[in-house]
């Protein structure tokens, strides 16, 4: 066993430090005496954290034909059902559909079944899913992605000309809201009307900024026809928010943040 001697001269002190493998001695020297002041284990630099994976992953395709879909997590398990590539990335990457570019052909057709483990009993949260699902998608789809932003064209969300006619929230409890663009429906309890451009960027496909000036919290409702709808006797979105709202939408330009697919590769199954 070698060890390392290093002198630190400080006034009338001499400090040694015996440096051996797995072990550090402090010794002081002063005035002819000398004495052991510390003896222990260095203390090494924490290693960076490993990016999180999960223990066990299957990915099965899906040719079942069915286009409904979704995905649950659990105690330490992820479970997806009939998912596309797509759809994974905009949970794993917390965009929406229109900030994702590029990408195969088959990103938004061909379906998956996943069944993920992370060898822990305790419950996996958002924010704990985005990363474990990138790494699963960087394994398993060979998926290479990078974000660049973009001048794009965007809607502002503003106070109508004859005032907003939104009610107030009173009273206590969590905020709350639903989205529904195939039936035309949006409704939220206790929320501010940030929630509401995040729900009409769903909508209209293309990021809504609120420039309303309003921070109180609101309850609303919000029911309109949706394009396809062509029999229905509700109003155009523009139309409903002017109208029971007293909000409406502006058509300009700003920057959107874009997630640019640069490759990806169809899962094999197992």
């Amino acid at each position: 066993m070698h060890a390392i001697w290093i002198s630190l001269r400080r006034w009338s002190a001499i400090k040694r430090v015996v440096l051996l493998p797995g072990l550090w001695i402090v010794i002081s020297s002063t005035l002819g005496t000398q004495t052991i002041t510390y003896a222990g284990r260095p203390a090494t630099p924490a290693s960076p954290t490993a990016d999180p994976t999960f223990e066990v992953a299957s990915v099965r395709p899906n040719h079942s034909g069915d286009l409904s879909s979704g995905e649950h997590t659990g105690r330490g398990r992820l479970t997806v059902t009939n998912d596309t590539l797509k759809q994974l990335i905009l949970v794993a990457f917390d965009v929406k559909d229109f900030q994702i570019e590029g990408g195969p052909r088959w990103l938004d057709s061909d379906r998956y079944d996943i069944v993920a483990t992370t060898g822990s009993s305790e419950q996996i949260t958002n924010q704990q899913l985005r990363p474990l699902l990138q790494a699963l998608l960087a394994d398993r789809f060979q998926l290479k992605a990078h974000r660049e932003t973009k001048e794009m064209s965007i809607y502002s969300l503003v106070v109508a000309k004859n005032g907003p006619k939104l009610t107030e929230h009173t009273g206590g409890g969590g905020g709350d809201s639903s989205t529904n663009p195939s039936t035309g429906n949006i409704r939220a309890a206790n929320v501010t009307m940030t929630t509401l451009a995040n729900s009409l960027s769903q909508v209209m496909g293309r990021p809504v900024i609120d420039n309303t000036g309003l921070k109180t919290k609101f309850d609303y409702k919000l029911v309109w026809a949706p394009p396809e709808q062509t029999n229905s006797t509700a109003p155009s979105i523009f139309t409903a928010l002017k109208e029971q709202l007293g909000l409406r939408l502006e058509s300009t330009k700003g920057p959107v943040e874009m997630l640019i697919i640069d490759t990806a590769e169809k899962a094999s199954e197992n």
